[in-house]
C-alpha cells in the first residue's frame, strides 16, 4: 500500500524539487558581486592557472585519461604507446 502512495506523489515531488532547484538560479541577488568582493575575486590566488607545475600535471593526467576519446587534440589509443 505504501508503494502506491509513493508512486502517486512522485510526479508532484519531482515537479516541486525541479521548481525549487531552478528558482534558486533566477534570484539576481545570489549572483551579484558586491564592489568590496571584487578585489577578492580578482586576487592572484583565485586564478586557476597560477601554478604552472600544477597546470602541466593536470593537463598530463587529463590527456592520459582522455586520449582515447581525443582529449586536448592529441590522438592515440589511450594505451600510452603513442
Amino acid at each position: 500500500m505504501k508503494t502506491t502512495s509513493v508512486r502517486r506523489y512522485l510526479p508532484l515531488l519531482l515537479v516541486v524539487l525541479g521548481i525549487g532547484a531552478l528558482s534558486g538560479c533566477t534570484s539576481t541577488n545570489l549572483v551579484r558581486v558586491q564592489p568590496w568582493e571584487r578585489a577578492t575575486l580578482a586576487d592572484y590566488t583565485m586564478r586557476p592557472d597560477r601554478d604552472p607545475l600544477a597546470t602541466a600535471l593536470t593537463d598530463h593526467v587529463y590527456t592520459s585519461r582522455e586520449t582515447a576519446a581525443g582529449g586536448r587534440g592529441v590522438g592515440g589509443s589511450g594505451c600510452g604507446c603513442n
